[in-house]
């Protein structure tokens, strides 16, 4: 039951993240809460089914230093082009869009974790976005 728990503040705050992004106009935009949400949800089951798919294939994306940072900001953006096709309420600007979005997800959410850290709410893992 804790890790229902634990999935579902997840969730929302990724949701809350992707729709600060969204607001903001940083690559992609999001027509309001509702569809923040499910696209925070559709991110999360893409990144497990890629993740599942290339640990069974032996690859391991990303890793330490500058390149993994560059590798997973990659990853980051064709899973948001990915969302971009199941989510009606959301849109990316392209590639260099969803490069952009990706960054600027990356940040928000370093930012809010960081923000609720503060107000003594950690998350287990650290980043809210899977």
């Amino acid at each position: 039951m804790e890790w229902l728990i634990w999935f579902l503040v997840s969730l929302i705050v990724s949701a809350v993240v992707i729709w600060i992004v969204g607001k903001l106009n940083l690559g992609m935009t999001v027509s309001g809460f509702g569809a923040a949400f499910i696209t925070a949800l559709v991110i999360a089951i893409i990144t497990a089914v890629l993740t599942w798919l290339l640990n069974l294939l032996g690859i391991n994306l990303g890793g330490p230093g500058l390149l993994g940072a560059i590798i997973n900001i990659i990853v980051a953006a064709i899973v948001l082009m990915i969302a971009d096709r199941f989510v009606s309420g959301m849109r990316v600007s392209g590639f260099v869009g969803a490069i952009i979005a990706a960054i600027a997800i990356g940040v928000v959410a370093w930012l809010l974790s960081w923000l609720l850290g503060l107000l003594g709410i950690n998350l287990p893992g650290g980043n809210p976005l899977p």
